[in-house]
């Protein structure tokens, strides 16, 4: 019989996996780099942070640092707590893990699974902040009795881990051919781990670091970002930053196509840091297949967890659009593009305003005349967006006929709906479907301080329709 004593003995010994779909669009395969994946998503909780949870606890246990009844408090981003909570779970420890409130609510959910209790705190705070999840988890480690932070910011075992385990795994697996070992850093130990080892073994290994705008790891302005468990607002005591001979800095969007890009075209469901991970590699391998030393070249990729924890976001194309992530060609096209694209077939000025002083009767006249359903309304002669007051709309004013025939004889300044939300004509189409989508009946574009266009969901739909194709 074959089996595993607990599943803790079932983590590490994750595989590679060619990355060739990704990479056709370097070049011919013979001149591009063999570019492998590590797929740290297949550990037992689901991410490279599995590794270190065990050690952690057993190297506290050998201290005298957490005995028997004790409680585990960390501050995580969620996978750190999830390998944490599984070796806890074995052991019978109480864990509380404090979570700053960007990351996802599957984490969150995970973590409780396991039994585990979650404090969530601002995200936005400086880590020194008695908001901030370094400090609330310090405070509770220090006020609970048998309370024990394993720090992985701080925590040598982490380096450790890696150095004896995952270094050895990849050298192991290819045959120590091994050029190019790239990684999104966040404690910044599975790079320094691994890094030590190959290193020792192959000294001109270049070992690319991978991290998100907004992080300083890089040299960056801390600033918030969206992309979770990579990148720091602080220098951890986990990394050695004279390991990394290249960064490459990640914006959010790049990384959230990118893992997309990695599920659709690869089949590997990944997270976030996943991407961050692969447009770097895409990056260096690029570089590579234009200078001509791409044969070769062996890089590994490691891809640190899982999407299922990002199902509600980096996988749920209504919080990608409404975060300005989605990156659909479409979806970056500018709202003139669809003013231009016009009315078909019917004669339509670029803009149609009704007056306060008009006639109901009159302004349904207008709206039947050039087919449209939406009038901003203005209190000036002119046209400039500061006398627009309000809005009418077919629906609205038959609502209102319907009970009342007389309305139609009144002026529309009594009868008129609250303004349309405005948008600059030269937005995104996601910027203005997200506006639509959350109820805005149409749009009034604007230009230079005065409205371009009204933009309603069937302008949209028309434009898709009629827009040129490229190519064709």
């Amino acid at each position: 019989m074959e089996y595993a004593a607990s599943i803790i003995d079932l983590v590490g010994d994750t595989p590679l996996v060619r990355l060739d779909r990704v990479t056709r669009d370097l070049g011919p395969a013979d001149r591009r780099p063999l570019v492998l994946g590590k797929l740290e998503m297949l550990n037992p909780g689901g991410s490279v942070k599995d590794r270190i949870g065990l050690p952690m606890i057993e190297a506290a246990e050998r201290a005298g640092l957490l005995r028997p009844g004790g409680t585990i408090i960390e501050p995580t981003s969620g996978n750190t707590g999830h390998g944490l909570a599984i070796a806890a779970a074995i052991k019978g420890y109480r864990c509380i893990f404090v979570m700053a409130d960007k990351q996802s609510a599957e984490k969150q959910a995970l973590l409780r699974a396991y039994g585990a209790e979650v404090v969530l705190c601002p995200t936005n705070v400086p880590p020194e902040s008695a908001e901030s999840y370094y400090s609330v988890a310090h405070r509770l480690a220090r006020d609970i009795p048998g309370a024990f932070q394993p720090d992985q910011y701080h925590n040598l075992e982490n380096p450790l881990v890696h150095e004896r385990t995952t270094g050895p795994e990849i050298w192991r697996q290819t045959d120590g051919a091994v050029t190019h070992l790239v990684m999104s850093v966040g404690t910044g130990g599975t790079v320094t781990g691994c890094a030590r080892h190959l290193r020792s073994l192959r000294p001109d290994i270049q070992v690319i670091g991978a991290d998100p705008e907004g992080s300083v790891l890089s040299g960056d302005t801390a600033r918030p970002y969206l992309t979770e468990g990579v990148g720091e607002d602080f220098f951890p005591g986990t990394f050695d930053p004279r390991v990394i001979d290249r960064w490459e800095r990640v914006s959010d969007a790049e990384a959230f196509a990118a893992a997309r890009r990695l599920t659709r075209e690869e089949g590997i469901l990944a997270g976030e840091s996943c991407g961050t991970a692969l447009v770097a590699a895409l990056r260096v391998a690029r570089d590579l297949t234009e200078e001509g030393t791409g044969p070769g070249a062996v890089m590994v990729v490691l891809l640190p967890d899982g999407g299922r924890n990002y199902l509600s976001k980096l996988y749920n194309d209504e919080w990608m659009r409404a975060n300005g992530l989605l990156g659909s060609a479409t979806g970056r096209e500018r709202i003139l593009a669809v003013l231009r694209n016009g009315h078909h077939g019917v004669d339509v000025p670029d803009v149609v305003l009704a007056r306060t002083t008009d006639r109901v009767a009159g302004a349904i006249d207008t709206l039947e005349r050039y087919g449209i359903s939406q009038m901003p309304v203005s209190e000036r002669a002119d046209d400039s967006i500061e006398g627009i007051v309000g809005s009418i709309n077919e629906r609205s004013l038959l609502e209102r006929a319907y009970r009342d025939p007389q309305i139609v004889q009144r002026t529309v300044g009594e009868v008129m709906d609250r303004p349309l939300p405005t948008i600059d004509a030269a937005a995104s189409m996601d910027e203005a479907f997200q506006l639509l989508s959350e109820g805005a009946p149409a749009l009034v574009a604007v230009t230079a301080g005065r409205p371009a266009g009204v933009v309603t969901k069937l302008d949209l739909l028309e434009y898709l329709a009629h827009r040129p194709r490229r190519g064709g």
